[in-house]
């Protein structure tokens, strides 16, 4: 039976796992954390229709139901805003007959919870990966703690800075864009959804100022109305909001700013903004306040299929602005589990899949990085111009149709 190696523990590698896992394919997963505890951190992850087939194929049933009775039940319509609320375009989002089909929102921590479960030897904590070497047996993985390991077939799951991908493709480069966000979540309870514009807990949102910068507004929404105490637990309501703007913007220390200096860098950045804006960063609590540079991917051109190959941020990472990291991620787990279950040779299989896997995959790199650049425009027209175009098609349903689909 081949042996697959899965280098690295997060969304995209564990739904792979338990892809293998389920149809009774030998895999172990190397992950870096120390314990499945380590990494107890993070904000909501929307998951589109691509995610929720790929968590729904991938995960036993009883698993995806679990996913499916933990996930938010806010709504999914899209809106845009001006920095004064003011609504320029709404998109609705219809509930889809199948929840496989269906936009979800869900704790970044329950859902590693959820593709942890069952894999207990599957799952090999404390395994920094460190190179890896051609034999005559497979691949020979190295860790950094002195141990290894042999595979038949290597995957690199291992995120933007994946040290598999640095020596199979060291071509492939990942490079900073020049916009940094911060991020933060106001807590969701019976008091806090008073001080705030419906709007705001009703479905995501993207905040258009006149120019230079932007925010975006995302509710994780339990159902919950108590406070909490826990800061970054995953049973609590909140909204995730994302502030983003062209590095020049923010001050020359923000990288070494607390969360609480950086609430307040925030804070002064939005001060003439609609005061419940205003009220999401200025009550959310300082440790939920992190810095996220935003960096993207160079696509390249084709490479020869070889026991080796990668899924998720390892070989496209994108920016955030179009919330489908994760779900291209999922989707590269379940086109690769698909295809190495197939009964075909693996290197044939693995082709098949980067193939098709760089097609979306750099698309997605794309209009990521062109939905980032618009985030944060530094130009007023473009700026003023878009959102004449948002104004018109909110007035004729057959634009908003073409447009927004």
């Amino acid at each position: 039976m081949t042996n697959i190696a899965v280098i690295g523990g997060g969304i995209g590698g564990l739904c792979l796992a338990q892809g293998l896992h389920k149809a009774g394919h030998d895999v172990t997963v190397y992950e870096r954390d120390r314990t499945p505890t380590d990494r107890l951190q993070g904000y909501r992850v929307h998951i589109d229709p691509n995610g929720a087939r790929a968590l729904h194929d991938c995960l036993p049933p009883h698993l995806w139901r679990t996913f499916l009775d933990t996930t938010g039940h806010g709504g999914q319509d899209f809106g845009f805003l001006t920095e004064q609320l003011r609504p320029l375009l709404l998109i609705e989002t219809p509930k889809a007959a199948d929840p496989a089909d269906d936009h979800h929102s869900v704790s970044r921590i329950t859902l590693r919870k959820i593709l942890l479960t069952g894999l207990d030897d599957v799952v090999r904590f404390g395994a920094t990966f460190e190179r890896y070497e051609r034999t005559p047996h497979g691949t020979e993985l190295f860790f950094e703690d002195g141990t290894s390991a042999t595979a038949d077939l290597v995957v690199a799951a291992d995120g933007g800075n994946s040290r598999v991908r640095q020596q199979y493709l060291p071509h492939a480069r990942r490079v900073e864009t020049g916009i940094t966000t911060v991020a933060g979540k106001f807590p969701l309870t019976e008091r806090t959804r008073r001080l705030i514009d419906r709007r705001l807990t009703d479905g995501p949102n993207n905040v258009l100022p006149p120019r230079g910068m932007g925010l975006f507004v995302a509710p994780h929404d339990l159902g919950d109305t108590g406070e909490t105490t826990e800061l970054m637990d995953d049973t609590s309501s909140y909204i995730l909001w994302a502030f983003g703007a062209s590095r020049r913007r923010f001050p020359a220390d923000v990288a070494g700013q607390t969360g609480e200096q950086l609430r307040r860098t925030v804070a002064g950045l939005i001060h003439g903004w609609h005061p419940d804006l205003r009220k999401l960063v200025e009550l959310s609590h300082p440790d939920t306040v992190s810095l996220l540079p935003i960096r993207t991917s160079i696509p390249i051109e084709p490479w020869q299929p070889t026991t080796i190959t990668l899924l998720g941020d390892a070989i496209h990472s994108m920016t955030p602005m179009r919330g489908i990291g994760a779900n291209v991620a999922l989707r590269d787990a379940r086109l690769l589990c698909r295809a190495l279950t197939g009964g075909r040779p693996p290197v044939e299989a693995i082709a098949d899949y980067e193939t098709r896997m760089r097609e979306y995959g750099f698309a997605a790199v794309r209009d990521s990085l062109r939905a980032a650049e618009q985030f944060v425009g530094e130009s007023a027209p473009a700026r003023l111009g878009f959102k004449a175009f948002l104004r018109t098609a909110q007035r004729f349903p057959s634009l908003k149709r073409k447009a927004f689909g």
